[in-house]
């Protein structure tokens, strides 16, 4: 059987699949090539519609409109969305970042960071776990980040929140494993494109150099992440859950 083929009728919904998300763009063309069927999850319809017309087969990919930040509403949605057919695999994408130095951190920032990168998570998987709507083998895959695995500075909440996803990841793929849904999440560095730029517009000419020499093989491209997501939420990864695989280019090494 051709790749292709392994992913036709596969139905994947995919969070933070706006068109101006470099990530999760990626991750939906990647993924559309393949063959499967996507459910395009964002606050913006505009911007969903757009990754549609985008990748391939827009025919057969459907647009879900809603705001992460309505926790309590999520597992309903998700059980709406698989009402006629079951999901394969969910990605969760979205995600909040920024810098934050400890002395202007307050609360409304510390809900943010945890309510989209570990609050929303959580209840994507209360609500994939629920009864039909997950088919036989899913795999949850869960855009996390080098920051959660190695501290940096004035990151303080976008690291805690992302290492918060590392651990979330093993314990839901203990809690899932019988129904049973793989639960495996990707640790990025520094990835290529708009957020990126606007990064490297903030930090002194030094801090871009140390950062950029940081990346032994380079920036991370945001096909590197699409591949590797594709092979977690895959049959060839069948065998892997509650790992974090770190998406790099060396960053971790040094």
């Amino acid at each position: 059987m051709s790749e292709s083929g392994k992913w036709q009728g596969q139905r994947i919904l995919v969070t933070g699949a706006s068109a101006d998300s470099a990530i999760g763009l990626s991750i939906c063309r990647e993924l559309a090539d393949l063959g499967a069927a996507l459910v395009l999850l964002g606050r913006r319809r505009d911007a969903l519609e757009q990754t549609r017309d985008t990748i391939a087969h827009p025919e057969r990919h459907t647009v879900e409109v809603m705001d992460l930040a309505e926790l309590d509403a999520i597992p309903a949605r998700i059980k709406a969305i698989a009402a006629e057919t079951a999901l394969n695999g969910l990605v969760h994408s979205a995600s909040f970042q920024g810098y934050s130095p400890l002395s202007r951190i307050n609360a409304e920032q510390f809900d943010r960071y945890f309510h989209v990168n570990v609050a929303a998570p959580l209840m994507l998987a209360k609500g994939l776990r629920q009864k039909g709507v997950s088919a036989a083998g899913a795999s949850m895959v869960l855009i996390g980040s080098v920051a959660g695995l190695r501290g940096q500075k004035a990151r303080s909440l976008y690291a805690a929140s992302k290492a918060a996803l590392v651990s979330l990841t093993q314990s839901l793929a203990l809690e899932l494993a019988d129904k049973p849904i793989r639960v495996n999440c990707l640790a990025p560095a520094v990835v290529q494109g708009p957020k990126a730029d606007e990064q490297f517009q903030l930090l002194a000419e030094a801090q871009r150099q140390a950062l950029l020499q940081a990346h032994p093989l380079g920036l991370v491209r945001p096909l590197d992440i699409a591949k590797a997501c594709a092979f977690l939420l895959g049959p060839d990864s069948a065998w892997i859950t509650g790992a974090t695989l770190p998406v790099d280019g060396g960053y971790l090494a040094g």
